[in-house]
């Protein structure tokens, strides 16, 4: 399950010489996230099973999303007199809660608390709550901390032989390398969350992206034909798919994957982006001077 905390909006333009016009509204890049995808993972990301149990009669988790200020006041009180294991539960809950008030800052500081607090043993509690601090930290627009978190909690993944967990924190690595502008390194952190996870559309994905932002659009080709094997109804995937296919020239193939786009998800966000990505490519059987 991935374990995502969201994180700033970064924007990105396409990479192609200022000469395409589909520059403008661009699919997931490489640092971008949409908030209430976040704010579900954020949620998920609280619940976790295995070690380091949730009891979900606390009432604080349950109460988050509902009002995220109380949850807070709850969690702080509870970790005032909590010992042990109940430290760890009721950090992590505290942090759930500061991160739903975009107070990142804090929200990262009790995620490492947390972490610290549980079993030196419990790799996998360990490799989580360091990605949730990690996720907090891309938030507050501080990758290089982000870094510093995501490393240890990648080898504490790989410790605890949990291929998913450390495809989700390859690809934490991957954005905040991004946003540092160092994209070969990038290159490499994605190269490591498909290896931890082949089944991982996401990643092969933003592997997609990177390298057509870096005009390698045979290769992107290739890997965003994985990624729409893995999740053919991804509409984020058919609208790089698009993008990939407008920018080697191919417009017929771009106008199908934005068609289907819409016609996968109608109301959705991605359905409009699709859709403005077709009215500036025109009409079927026509193309862009």
């Amino acid at each position: 399950m991935p374990l995502l905390l969201p994180f700033m909006l970064m924007q990105a333009t396409l990479g192609a010489g200022g000469a395409s016009p589909y520059a403008s509204a661009l699919p997931r890049e490489i640092v971008e996230k949409k908030e209430d995808e976040a704010r579900k993972r954020r949620t998920e990301s609280a619940q976790f099973a295995g070690p380091l149990p949730l009891r979900r009669e606390n009432g604080c988790l349950l109460a988050v999303e509902a009002d995220p200020n109380r949850s807070a006041e709850v969690a702080r009180q509870a970790l005032a007199s909590a010992q042990g294991r109940e430290r760890v539960r009721a950090g992590l809950c505290l942090g759930v809660a500061l991160a739903d008030l975009d107070r990142w800052a804090e929200a990262r500081t009790v995620f490492v608390q947390a972490r610290d607090a549980a079993d030196p043993g419990d790799q996998l509690s360990r490799a989580r709550l360091g990605a949730m601090a990690g996720n907090a930290a891309l938030a507050d627009g501080k990758a290089g901390e982000a870094l510093t978190l995501l490393a240890p909690a990648a080898l504490a993944a790989k410790t605890a032989g949990d291929g998913a967990l450390g495809a989700s924190i390859a690809l934490d690595r991957a954005r905040a390398l991004v946003s540092l502008g160092q994209n070969e390194e990038a290159g490499r952190a994605l190269s490591d969350a498909r290896s931890a996870d082949p089944t991982s559309a996401q990643a092969w994905l933003l592997s997609a992206t990177l390298a057509r932002r870096e005009k390698r659009l045979i290769e992107a080709q290739s890997l965003i034909e994985k990624a729409a094997q893995l999740a053919p109804q991804d509409p984020e995937i058919g609208l790089e798919a698009g993008v990939i296919a407008i920018l080697g020239g191919r417009d017929e193939a771009a106008r199908r994957s934005w068609n289907s786009v819409v016609t996968m998800a109608p109301e959705s966000p991605s359905a409009a982006t699709a859709k403005e990505y077709l009215a500036q490519l025109g009409p079927e059987g026509t193309s862009k001077p």
